[in-house]
């Protein structure tokens, strides 16, 4: 019989991912509670409905009591004040951690307002669909996925072991790093492409030489991942790019200097560089792929349906 590593696991925010840990940490009997709150009533409602935590408090400070380990899942610009909320209720020993695409802001946002005798393990489980909301969530959504953690210094090693299995527990590969270096790392996976994304889904739209119905009708491969990026929750990634801004200008000022060279090679009709150019970047998908992070599956691996 597996030990659960958690007494009691609160989430403040029950989106995908939040739905997504509690389906995984149930799975798993990784905890032998869960409590959880959301900032809309509806939410809550429907996280009730659907029973997917043991409790589902009203407030943050009502989800957190006596739990040992409290996950903050909500947008990065709503941190600061529910790190103020929550402070006073948290249980002596317990760990603080989050899911936050952008770690500096978290850790400026949060650390100011909690008390000393808990453990902020601050983290990033690089998972997530266009989907959102307590229904979203599916238990395997972190399998083969990896989880970015970002201890501070003279972090607890016991609860930062503790917290690693737990990522472990849910089907995650574990990396550490400091939170400047991963909002750089992120700045070039994550957030500048979806900032393209969504430049270019938003292109699309002014461009009335192509009407609506035509871009719908006829979207390639391209364009339909284009979109599925962009219906991510507007909220979160507009606090994304408000709180990372300083790594997502750096790498989209370089991103406009591949682009500027390739507009000039185009112009030119030199096709030596382009050829160049894609064989080079095409490496880069096959090593995604054999690092087991998508699928070389016809169609990306989409179902039929």
């Amino acid at each position: 019989m597996t030990t659960a590593l958690y007494r009691r696991v609160a989430f403040v925010g029950l989106g995908l991912i939040a739905s997504s840990m509690a389906h995984a940490i149930r799975g798993a009997s990784l905890a032998a509670q869960m409590s959880g709150t959301a900032r809309s009533a509806e939410t809550r409602d429907i996280a009730r409905e659907i029973g997917l935590v043991d409790q589902v408090c009203d407030t943050a400070a009502e989800a957190v009591a006596g739990a040992d380990l409290v996950v903050l899942c909500a947008p990065v610009g709503a941190m600061a004040d529910i790190a103020r909320e929550i402070g006073p209720h948290l249980a002596p020993g317990a760990t603080v951690t989050d899911v936050g695409s952008v770690k500096q802001a978290v850790i400026d946002a949060v650390g100011p307002h909690l008390p000393g005798h808990v453990h902020f393990i601050p983290g990033h489980p690089l998972a997530g669909t266009e989907h959102s909301g307590p229904r979203a969530g599916f238990a395997g959504l972190f399998r083969n996925r990896w989880c970015i953690l970002t201890p501070l210094e003279g972090c607890d090693a016991g609860a930062l072991d503790r917290l690693t299995r737990l990522w472990q527990g849910m089907g995650s590969q574990i990396d550490l790093m400091d939170a400047p270096h991963h909002d750089l790392v992120l700045a070039v996976t994550s957030h500048t492409p979806h900032l393209i994304a969504y430049t270019m889904v938003g292109v699309a739209d002014d461009l009335r030489r192509v009407t609506d119905s035509e871009v719908i009708k006829y979207s390639a491969a391209g364009f339909r991942d284009f979109t599925r990026i962009a219906a991510s929750d507007p909220v979160m990634w507009r606090d994304v790019f408000l709180t990372n801004k300083d790594a997502t200008l750096e790498i989209l000022g370089r991103f406009t200097e591949e682009l500027f060279a390739l507009q000039r090679a185009i112009r030119r009709g030199d096709g030596a560089q382009l050829q160049d150019y894609f064989t080079r970047t095409r490496a880069i998908r096959r090593g995604i792929i054999e690092a087991g992070q998508d699928t070389d599956a016809p169609d990306f691996g989409r179902q039929n349906t």
